[in-house]
C-alpha cells in the first residue's frame, strides 16, 4: 500500500502527529528536551532528545510560516521594546512588539541594539502586517527607535501621521510579556547560535499567540489547537 504520509514528513521515521505533538509541547510548556524525551517514553514512544531538538529546529519556523495567513489584524496602537537573550555566552537582543490588547505582532533577533536593528524590525513588522493602519508607536527611551521611525517616514514606509510616544508605563504589559516568554526560554540554558535561537523562539512565540487567543477565530466546531496545527501540515482527523 502506498504511504499517505504528508509531504512535510516524508523520510521521517515517526508520524506527523507525533512530531507536531513534540514540537507543540516543547514550545508551549517550558520543558527541557530530556524531560520531553522522558514524557514521550511514558507514552510508549522511544525518542532521543536530540531527535526532538531537530524536529523543533525544522518545524517550529515552518509552523510560524504556515500560520502567517491566519493572523488577525491588530489594533492601531503598537508597543515596541527589546529584551536580552543569551546565545553562546553572549547577550543578544530580541525586539518584540504587541498591540494595546497584548496580542503579539512580531519579533526580531539581532546581534546589536541600534538604529539599524530597530529599522529592520519595524520594516519587517510592517511588511508582515500590510493591512494594519498604525496610529501610534510607543517605545522605550532608546533613541534608536526615534531615528528608525524618522528614517522610515522619509522613505514612506511609515505614514507621517503616525505618532511616536516614549511613555514607560504604557509598555508595562510588554515587559510582563517578556517575562512570560523568558519562562519558556530559561530551560534551554542558553542557545548555541543565532540560527537555533531564532528557530526555537519562533515556536515559543507562536504557542504564546495561541495562549493569547490570537487564532481563536479559527477554532470552531470540533476544531482544536491540535487539529488546527495538524491541518496546516496536511494531517486531518
Amino acid at each position: 500500500m502506498r504511504s499517505t504520509k504528508p509531504i512535510a514528513f516524508k523520510w521521517r521515521h515517526f508520524h506527523g502527529e507525533v512530531i507536531l505533538q513534540c514540537v507543540r509541547w516543547y514550545c508551549k510548556y517550558g520543558i527541557s528536551y530530556r524531560d520531553l524525551e522522558e514524557m514521550m517514553s511514558e507514552r510508549g514512544l522511544e525518542l532521543d532528545h536530540t531527535t526532538i531538538y531537530r524536529w523543533v529546529q525544522h518545524y517550529a519556523p515552518e509552523l510560524k510560516k504556515r500560520l502567517e495567513w491566519h493572523k488577525k489584524c491588530y489594533s492601531r496602537r503598537w508597543h515596541l521594546d527589546e529584551t536580552y537573550i543569551k546565545i553562546k555566552g553572549e547577550w543578544k537582543y530580541l525586539y518584540r512588539a504587541i498591540d494595546e490588547r497584548g496580542n503579539t505582532i512580531d519579533f526580531y533577533l539581532s546581534h546589536r541594539r541600534n538604529a539599524i536593528a530597530a529599522k529592520r524590525f519595524l520594516k519587517k513588522m510592517i511588511k508582515s502586517n500590510p493591512t494594519c493602519d498604525i496610529s501610534v508607536i510607543n517605545t522605550n527611551k532608546n533613541p534608536s527607535y526615534g531615528q528608525a521611525i524618522k528614517a522610515l517616514k522619509v522613505e514612506g514606509t511609515i505614514s507621517e501621521s503616525v505618532e511616536h510616544l516614549q511613555i514607560k508605563y504604557r509598555n508595562n504589559r510588554l515587559e510582563a510579556d517578556h517575562g512570560k516568554l523568558k519562562r519558556l526560554i530559561n530551560p534551554t540554558r542558553g542557545f548555541q547560535s543565532m540560527k537555533t535561537a531564532y528557530a526555537t523562539i519562533k515556536g515559543f512565540e507562536v504557542m504564546r499567540m495561541f495562549k493569547k487567543g490570537q487564532f481563536n477565530i479559527w477554532m470552531y466546531g470540533t476544531r482544536t489547537e491540535v487539529s488546527f496545527i495538524n491541518e496546516q501540515f496536511g494531517i486531518y482527523s
